[in-house]
């Protein structure tokens, strides 16, 4: 018997668990209150897709009904799927590696219309290893087997969703509450099993259901509808980032026939506080709330009568995994996009540098609301503590660090506490292309195990930069770019058409500039989407500023994306295939002499960027400027030593040549010896494993007690070859 069961209703992500459950039971581990948490989406998907799982979807036969060829060729094929669905999610668990070599001959898998993309798969996936190219090919399979459920059996099917288009900016609750009033589908038969299962199992005294998306919302209210009709005495809440962006103005009545709490943002306190309602009071508007809706008197009513703060990010504890099928996630690679390789492909811990943006401007995001706008970052140690904790538990070491935006100063130090511990562990994060991420500053990342950064660069238009209150420029983002891609970091470009105010001609020139950077190879991976106009966002609470017109609704369940129009009345959808289709030409690095009008089917006007922009953004002179503030880190403190004497007209002098053992390359100079040993001295004293850090002017002021002109020696050849090769690094 467990306090609370954590449910993240079907789906999220096939490849590694949505964190939020896990960031509840370490906090909920905290205050001594017992908890179970469980992922439905991987246990449905490991249910539907076995071999038991394969044999009902094909135990209807089709041949009566009006279906498609491809349709028909899958279930001619319908015992090669049998055989073969156990061993390929084997595979796809890398429990079964050797099976890539069969998959590869491409006589091994059943072949439907997903392979008639397979004519570009070396053009995509040619420079791929067997591994990846396998599961390239194991994916389409799974793809081929979804179409046929959707096509046949179940039309709101999905990998990573379900039903999503109910869950949409549904302001009216009717169309969902009509769906869960007819019969259960064919994969809510599979979603109950399960939760009946572990409902029998666990016997909790409270359940809590975390809906990030709007793909999760029906199998949620679903869940709840069976819990609700076969264990009415148990109490359910909903949270999650569906219910923080979309539910709050929540006013039909009905949503509560399903759940007895729905709680908004920080979901620590509002969850403790709700547990301690729901085993003391029999009556559920009695006791103290924290951002929680409940149904008093029949009328929804929002509660937030409680004193008490939200807890610190520091006291919230580090997540627990534990209770997930960590070993049993599956990896797919659907298309070659490196970046996307990431979310989909390997088991990744989730973390949190900081709570909120640091930043909280952006005009298109919803920094209205606590998850944006309440920005609290933690310190690198407890951060460290907790991802050793994390490796600890489940024996992974990959970090994907789910912050709106990583703070710089602390990503550093997290870099310098990762390295003061010897920790091999590599990372990811969203950032903010500004000026602080340094050539220095990155290469530091790098060695620390970030492999690869996203970051939105939205439109490449100053002016709409400007606009959206982005902070950066496009010069600067060619700048950040530049110092990643130098240092050995993937850059992944969120990349945004159709905002408001935007003509056709700056839509043009912003292709023009990611045309650019892609050509100069400081950009990787990237994605195009259309601008959506959310309720909490500043043009969402004020669209006449940005010349749009919203199309307004009346709010009784959910409210974020709001329809609008456009004052430049510009069709901006119709350049949506042209973006994407170039943008898969750039990331091969193919196709960038080609005029931009052959990207699409209608005229368009020539782009006013000159073809050199970017390059020149790039041309800096070399400058020795002294900056006193700086913080040095010394990475170095073990170099080879050999002394030795100087003959010249003016007479004998001593230096030491000094060897640099770096992981690719070797780094000699040469120094008066007195010079070499007070460096020495210095790599000693201020290593990485020194958290106080010296500062340019610090050093300045040691170096001129012994010696004269400090400024001729920081700049002098000798110490260039070490900053040009990261063994010293100004901050």
């Amino acid at each position: 018997m467990k306090d609370l069961l954590l449910i993240t209703p079907p789906f999220t992500q096939l490849n590694t668990p949505y964190p939020a459950t896990a960031y509840i039971k370490g906090f909920l581990n905290t205050k001594n209150i017992s908890s179970y948490q469980i992922d439905l989406g991987i246990e449905v998907i490991l249910a539907l897709f076995s071999k038991s799982g394969i044999e009902k979807v094909f135990s209807k036969n089709i041949d009566s009904l009006e279906t498609s060829d491809n349709s028909k060729r899958i279930f001619a094929l319908r015992e090669e799927y049998i055989k073969t669905i156990d061993q390929v999610i084997l595979f796809l668990q890398n429990k079964n590696p050797t099976l890539a070599r069969q998959i590869c001959t491409m006589n091994f898998l059943p072949e439907a219309s997903r392979f008639n993309q397979l004519d570009d798969m070396e053009f995509a996936f040619g420079n791929m290893g067997l591994q990846d190219k396998a599961k390239h090919l194991a994916t389409l399979y799974l793809e081929d087997i979804s179409d046929y459920i959707v096509e046949n059996i179940d039309p709101d099917f999905g990998f990573s969703r379900y039903a999503e288009k109910i869950g949409q900016s549904a302001n009216s609750f009717d169309e969902l509450y009509s769906k869960l009033n007819a019969p259960q589908t064919f994969t809510d038969e599979f979603t109950l099993k399960i939760l009946k299962e572990k409902l029998d199992l666990i016997q909790p005294k409270l359940i809590c259901f975390s809906v990030p998306f709007p793909g999760n919302l029906y199998s949620a209210f679903r869940s709840a509808q069976f819990i609700k009709s076969n264990y009415p005495n148990l109490r359910i809440v909903m949270g999650g980032g569906f219910p923080n962006t979309e539910l709050r103005e929540l006013k039909d009545a009905r949503v509560f026939e399903f759940f007895d709490y729905i709680t908004l943002d920080d979901g620590e306190l509002p969850i403790e506080l709700v547990y301690e309602n729901a085993i003391s009071n029999s009556n559920i508007s009695e006791g103290e709330f924290k951002r929680t809706f409940i149904l008093e008197n029949q009328e929804v009513t929002y509660k937030n009568n409680t004193s008490k703060p939200d807890y610190k990010q520091a006291f919230i504890g580090t997540p627990d995994y534990s209770d997930l099928l960590l070993d049993q996630y599956i990896s797919v690679i659907e298309i070659a996009n490196p970046m996307h390789s990431l979310w989909s492909d390997g088991r990744w811990n989730k973390l949190t540098m900081a709570h909120g943006c640091y930043w909280g401007k952006c005009t298109f995001c919803d920094i209205s609301l606590d998850y944006v706008k309440m920005y609290e970052p933690i310190s690198a140690k407890i951060l460290v503590d907790r991802m050793e904790e994390l490796i600890a538990q489940t024996g992974e070491t990959g970090f994907h660090f789910v912050d709106e935006a990583a703070p710089p100063a602390l990503m550093r130090e997290v870099a310098l506490e990762i390295l003061r511990r010897n920790l091999v562990v590599t990372w990811w994060t969203n950032i903010r292309f500004e000026k602080s991420f340094s050539k220095d500053l990155c290469f530091l990342l790098k060695i620390s195990g970030l492999v690869a950064v996203s970051g939105g660069l939205e439109v490449a238009s100053d002016r709409l930069l400007k606009l959206i209150d982005k902070g950066v420029s496009v010069d600067q983002v060619a700048k950040v770019t530049r110092n990643f891609t130098e240092a050995g970091v993937m850059v992944h470009s969120y990349l945004m058409f159709g905002f408001p105010t935007q003509t056709v001609q700056e839509t043009v020139d912003s292709l023009e500039m990611v045309r650019q950077l892609f050509e100069m190879g400081i950009l990787q991976s990237g994605f195009w989407h259309q601008f959506s106009m959310t309720a909490h966002s500043p043009i969402g609470k004020n669209p006449d500023e940005f010349g749009v017109q919203p199309l307004k609704k009346e709010i009784l369940f959910a409210n974020n994306d709001i329809e609008f129009t456009d004052r430049t009345g510009i069709d901006h959808s119709k350049f949506s295939f042209g973006l994407k289709k170039s943008l898969v030409n750039f990331m091969h690095g193919i196709n960038f002499d080609l005029p931009l009008k052959d990207w699409f089917d209608f005229k368009i006007p020539k782009t006013t960027i000159h073809p050199d922009y970017i390059h020149d953004c790039l041309l800096e002179e070399e400058n020795f400027i002294f900056k006193a503030n700086s913080k040095l880190v010394f990475l170095d403190k073990n170099p080879q030593t050999e002394n030795f004497a100087k003959r010249t007209k003016a007479g004998t002098f001593d230096f030491t040549r000094l060897t640099f053992h770096l992981r690719t390359n070797i780094v000699k100079l040469e120094l008066e010896r007195e010079k070499a040993d007070w460096l020495l001295k210095i790599f000693k004293e201020n290593s990485t494993e020194n958290p106080k850090k010296i500062t340019l002017q610090q050093l300045k002021i040691q170096f001129e007690e012994i010696f004269e002109d400090f400024e001729l020696f920081w700049f002098s050849k000798p110490i260039q070859q070490l900053k040009e090769n990261g063994v010293i690094l100004s901050l």
